[in-house]
């Protein structure tokens, strides 16, 4: 009977902890639309050709033509993943004539990669 007693406290307890978390993250919890912008990027960062586009836009500001040459791709493929990466702001261009350079909109992306990278490469004995 006596452990009875305990479990009913303890499970009250727990529940009490339970609310006083709960309502700690939905205080920080982000907008929906926010998510829905996080995911666009984290889906378009799941392309392994995107990937390695990030890459060399995070070491120096690029044309398709250079791309296209360090990928051993098309240019028509590059620019076609380029207009994805720009639709949801990874990467940004400018012009000069005719000529259009690509780099990465601003250091955070260069974060998001570098960390990624890290913990890849800390990782890489476990698979």
């Amino acid at each position: 009977m006596n452990l009875k007693k305990e479990t009913v406290t303890n499970r009250h307890e727990l529940d009490l902890d339970h609310k006083k978390k709960v309502k700690s993250v939905q205080k920080v919890m982000k907008s929906e639309h926010r998510f829905v912008n996080l995911s666009e990027i984290f889906k378009a960062l799941g392309d392994y050709t995107r990937i390695k586009i990030i890459y060399a836009l995070a070491h120096e500001e690029l044309c398709v033509y250079c791309i296209a040459k360090i990928l051993n791709m098309s240019d028509s493929a590059i620019s076609h993943q380029l207009r994805v990466l720009r639709s949801i702001r990874l990467v940004t261009h400018r012009r000069e004539g005719k000529m259009v350079y690509y780099s990465l909109d601003d250091n955070h992306i260069k974060n998001l990669l570098k960390n990624g990278l890290e913990h890849v490469e800390q990782n890489k004995g476990r698979r």
